[in-house]
């Protein structure tokens, strides 16, 4: 069965976005740069919840045109040619080559998802459809990039979490000298 992993940056009060919805504080340097590729090789689909989708939509596809950033021109390509899922009740044609699932029967389409062969679906990002997920029991693994950044305010990592939710701690790396790599499982 494939895994679930959620990927995400947050700042070291554990925002996900600054307060006016910015996201231009994450820093991908070299080495969290190559863990990044390194994870896109064991992964095979990205998913999205709608506002992190939007942002993505947004950007990847021209990429090449707005930055000369190394980590954008090399992930440009992947994310056009990877299969993209995006949850949301709203949205009906994405575009980009994505499909939507509604969330209607969230856990049996998920289920069902993470069934099928191939390699590890990717949670990019998001907080309520992590919430979400994670309250399914359906995440695998978190993933969680901390960035030397204190935004003050802003989305919280998770919105909504209705339990108490113990993780295991299963590794934790540093990438160039300002970033802490921090993975964990349910306990």
């Amino acid at each position: 069965m494939r895994k679930l992993i959620h990927f995400v940056h947050t700042s070291l009060d554990g925002k996900i976005e600054g307060p006016e919805g910015e996201f231009d504080w994450p820093a991908m340097g070299p080495e969290l740069s190559a863990y990044s590729f390194g994870r896109f090789e064991h992964a095979d689909t990205f998913l999205y919840g709608r506002p992190v989708w939007e942002v993505m939509a947004g950007y990847w596809p021209n990429a090449e045109a707005v930055s000369d950033d190394p980590h954008d021109l090399k992930f440009a390509p992947v994310w056009r040619g990877a299969p993209k899922i995006v949850f949301s009740r709203t949205l009906t044609d994405p575009g980009h080559g994505a499909r939507v699932i509604s969330g209607a029967n969230l856990a049996e389409e998920v289920t069902a998802l993470k069934s099928e062969p191939g390699k590890d679906l990717l949670l990019m990002g998001g907080a309520a459809i992590a919430g979400e997920l994670t309250a399914l029991g359906l995440v695998d693994e978190h993933q969680v990039v901390v960035h030397p950044v204190v935004l003050g305010g802003g989305k919280p990592l998770f919105t909504s979490s209705p339990d108490r939710l113990n993780l295991r701690l299963i590794e934790s790396q540093t990438f160039d000298s300002r970033t802490v790599l921090l993975r964990y499982q349910r306990a």
